[in-house]
C-alpha cells in the first residue's frame, strides 16, 4: 500500500498530533507509525457539562492533526472535536486537519420526507466554523457528503486495509460469494467482490418507517451451499445483519462472515449479533470497541487497524506528496 516517501520540506510546518478522548488507542498507533508523539493538551468536562481544552505548548505556524472519531456518546465527542479544532485556530496553527475516521450523521444526508434536517451538512459546516482546513475520514455513507464540505479532504476506504486479509480468507472457502445487505451499499460490495474475484448477490430490504429496522425483502443471487461474506459499511443496532443473515439461511447459505467497516454497536447489537449463525465477524477499529464487548464475539471477532492507513496520508498531506500514488491512483 505504501511507497517510499522521499525527503521533503512540510508544506506547513511541523506535524503536531492532537488525540480527543473517543479514540486513544488509534491516535497511540498512527503516533507510533509517524514518529510523532501525541502533543499535551487538557480535556475536562465540568460539572455542568461543559467541555474545556488547553493546549500545552505553541502550535504557532505548525501542521496540525486532531484525531477524533465522532462515536456514542455522539454529541460529547464532536463538541471536543470542535472545541479543539478551534483552541488550534485561536493559537495560530498553520493549518488544521480533522481527522475523522468515524463521522457522525452521515446517515442524514438528504431530505427523504418532508419537515426534516439535512444534519450532515450540519456537522460539515461546523467543522469548517470551528477553524479546520482540511478534513479526513473513511468510508462515507454517502459519496455526496464531500459536497457538503467547502474545504478539501481526503476521504478513504478501509478497503485497502481489508483487501489482503478477505483474499487470504477467500482462499480457504467453498465457493465463496460477496453479499451486500441492500441494493444502496451495492457498488462498494461489488468493488470488493471484483477485487477477490469472486460473483456478488444481493439482500433487497425497504425501511417502512423512522425506526432502526429494516424488512429483509428477497435475495438476488444464488448462495445456496455457498459460503457468504455479508458486508455493510456499518452496524449500528444490528437489525439490518438479522434479517440479511436471516434470510441467507432461508436461502441455504453454507457459512456466513460478517464483515463491516464501523463498529458503532449501540446498546443491545452486540448481543443480537452474537447470537446469529455467524462463523467470523471482520472490523476496523475507526471505533473503539469496549473489551467486555469483545469478550461477547470472542474468537469470532477480528479487527484491523486503519492507523496506518491515516497515518500515511498524514506524513503524505504534511509534505505535499500525491496520497492517490498510494492505490496506484
Amino acid at each position: 500500500m505504501t511507497l517510499p516517501v522521499q525527503a521533503h520540506r512540510p508544506m506547513y510546518g511541523d506535524v503536531k498530533l492532537y488525540s480527543g478522548t473517543s479514540a486513544p488507542e488509534l491516535a497511540n498507533k498512527i503516533s507510533k507509525y509517524l514518529d510523532v508523539p501525541l502533543s499535551d493538551r487538557d480535556i475536562v468536562t465540568f460539572p455542568n457539562d461543559n467541555i474545556f481544552v488547553k493546549l500545552h505548548t505553541s502550535v504557532r505556524g505548525q501542521d496540525c492533526y486532531v484525531i477524533q472519531t465522532t462515536s456514542i456518546p455522539v454529541q460529547k465527542n464532536l463538541m471536543e472535536l470542535l472545541i479543539m479544532i478551534q483552541t488550534l485556530r485561536l493559537d495560530s496553527a498553520a493549518r488544521i486537519t480533522a481527522v475523522i475516521p468515524y463521522l457522525c450523521y452521515t446517515r442524514s444526508d438528504k431530505k427523504d420526507q418532508p419537515r426534516v434536517p439535512i444534519t450532515a451538512r450540519l456537522v460539515a459546516d461546523m467543522i469548517e466554523v470551528a477553524g479546520a482546513d482540511r478534513y479526513m475520514t473513511l468510508d462515507l455513507h454517502a459519496q455526496q457528503i464531500q459536497g457538503f464540505f467547502s474545504i478539501p479532504g481526503d476521504v478513504l476506504y478501509a478497503f485497502h486495509v481489508l483487501v489482503d486479509p478477505l483474499k487470504d480468507l477467500v482462499a480457504s472457502l467453498k465457493d465463496p460469494v460477496m453479499v451486500s445487505p441492500d441494493l444502496g451499499f451495492a457498488k462498494k460490495a461489488r468493488n470488493y467482490a471484483t477485487a477477490l474475484d469472486i460473483p456478488l448477490a444481493f439482500v433487497e430490504k425497504r425501511r417502512l418507517s423512522n425506526a432502526p429496522t429494516a424488512k429483509a425483502l428477497t435475495m438476488i443471487g444464488d448462495v445456496e451451499d455457498k459460503d457468504c461474506l455479508l458486508l455493510d459499511e456499518e452496524i449500528s443496532t444490528g437489525s439490518t445483519i438479522v434479517t440479511a443473515v436471516n434470510l441467507l439461511k432461508e436461502h441455504g447459505a453454507r457459512t456466513i462472515t460478517n464483515i463491516f467497516i464501523h463498529p458503532v454497536l449501540s446498546p443491545g447489537a452486540a448481543e443480537q449479533l452474537v447470537a446469529l449463525p455467524v462463523d467470523r465477524f471482520i472490523t476496523t477499529d475507526t471505533i473503539p470497541i469496549p473489551e467486555e464487548t469483545k469478550a461477547l464475539f470472542g474468537d469470532r471477532l477480528q479487527i484491523y487497524s486503519i492507523a496506518s492507513l491515516l497515518a500515511e496520508v498524514i506524513r503524505r498531506a504534511n509534505a505535499g506528496i500525491s496520497v492517490g500514488q498510494m492505490f496506484n491512483e
